[in-house]
């Protein structure tokens, strides 16, 4: 089970991960000469880097000098930053971006990044060259949140697997030894009924042991429990009591799904996509329902920048809420030995301040708005929470409050 700790660091390298996806997808190349290369973990450097020098070699045949000379470049820049690594990546893999981006004016600039350690395992090498800079798989891991356990199952066969954001595991199978509705001769109506309910039973029990195996140890980081298969079959098994009581409990839908093999989790998931939707966005619901609840008291609440900051200075904060869509920097000035704060556009220039003393204001940093407030949460011991935008509530705290509000320990009355 993560911890408090745990989940923040995990919050606060998303977000920069977040932050580095967007910049690179600012980025424009004139012509195909973008290079993005995904390793895996298991991927050795030193074929990465025969593959660069390939890919090297037969860009000399493209026709354009400009691309040609870019493309060499880029690769040139690559090959130079996997000198860094030893035999494999770091875990994870690596994600290396390399390009003569369009700078204005008819102008490039040669641009090189690594993203070490993604938010999930790099899955296959992919070598991409282009006018951008392929994201989408980046996308996809940041996309990627809550654990939910699969099951579907027939009279015939079942299977169990996980849900890990979008990524559908397999993990065990069986076949049942349940007899089909058709007796075999010599055995009269009645006997061969109750084998066959015997045969079900027991199948159904070896289907629950196989679950209640994979899913109880993760328990306490279960979202939920989907389970899949035709009618009646899966109403009678969970119906009949067979999952582990805390198992059951996490169950929180059923889905008719027509296969029950490997491909049947996946169907399964794509039934399940309106309640898989709801329970993401469950946790963030629950946290702004509580924040109004103690807005509307009048007490352990706070919004806005300023008295929010305040707060957390003070170590008041319980939680700190911040909206997933906020794009803000702050910038601190420095008044006659006093610091005031501003905050400002990301894509616009510092702004000229007038300190509230009178005293002639001098810009001492600018930083982004989430890594400031998120600073100094992780040294107050505030939890972070990030709210999606994809409810009601969740658009009122980025509209209304400025996309930055916090749960108070106490009230403090700022």
């Amino acid at each position: 089970m993560s911890t408090d700790a745990e989940d923040a660091g995990e919050d606060r390298r998303k977000y920069e991960f977040r932050k580095v996806i967007e910049e690179l997808q600012e980025y424009e190349g004139s012509g195909t000469q973008l290079v993005t290369i995904y390793i895996p973990p298991d991927k050795q450097i030193s074929d990465v880097v025969d593959h660069v020098i390939q890919e090297h070699s037969e860009a000399s045949n493209i026709k354009s000098k400009q691309t040609r000379t870019n493309v060499q470049d880029a690769l040139t820049s690559i090959k130079d930053r996997l000198r860094y690594y030893d035999t494999f990546p770091p875990d994870n893999g690596i994600v290396l971006f390399s390009g003569a981006v369009n700078s204005g004016g008819g102008q490039t600039t040669m641009v090189t990044k690594a993203l070490e350690s993604p938010p999930q395992p790099v899955e296959s090498f992919r070598y991409h060259c282009d006018s951008a800079f392929l994201t989408e798989p980046l996308e996809e891991m940041l996309a990627d949140k809550g654990l939910f356990g699969l099951v579907v199952l027939d009279r015939r066969e079942a299977n169990v697997g996980w849900l890990k954001g979008k990524r559908v595991e397999p993990v065990k199978s069986t076949s049942s030894l349940v007899p089909g509705k058709q007796r075999k001769g010599g055995q009269s109506a009645q006997r061969f009924a109750r084998l066959r309910l015997e045969a079900i039973d027991n199948f159904y029990q070896e289907v629950a042991e196989m679950a209640n195996d994979l899913f109880v140890p993760k328990r306490h980081e279960l979202d939920g429990i989907l389970v899949g298969g035709p009618s009646p079959t899966k109403d009678e098994f969970l119906e009949g009591g067979y999952l582990h009581h805390e198992i059951q409990d996490n169950v929180v839908g059923k889905f008719d799904v027509a296969y029950t093999d490997e491909s049947g989790l996946y169907d399964l998931v794509d039934a399940a996509q309106d309640v898989l939707a709801d329970q993401e966005i469950m946790q963030d619901k629950a946290q702004m329902e509580e924040f109004f609840e103690k807005l509307h008291t009048g007490e352990e609440a706070t919004y806005g920048f300023e008295a929010t900051r305040k707060n957390l200075v003070m170590g008041s904060v319980d939680r700190l809420l911040l909206s997933e869509d906020l794009r803000r920097d702050v910038v601190v000035y420095e008044c006659d030995g006093e610091e005031e704060f501003e905050v400002v556009d990301r894509r616009h220039s510092t702004p000229e301040h007038e300190c509230s003393n009178g005293a002639t204001a001098e810009v001492v940093e600018r930083e982004d708005l989430i890594e400031h407030l998120m600073g100094i949460a992780e040294q107050r011991g505030t939890e972070t929470k990030f709210i999606s935008t994809d409810f009601e509530k969740g658009e009122q705290l980025y509209d209304a409050f400025g996309g930055v509000a916090g749960i108070l320990r106490y009230s403090t009355g700022v």
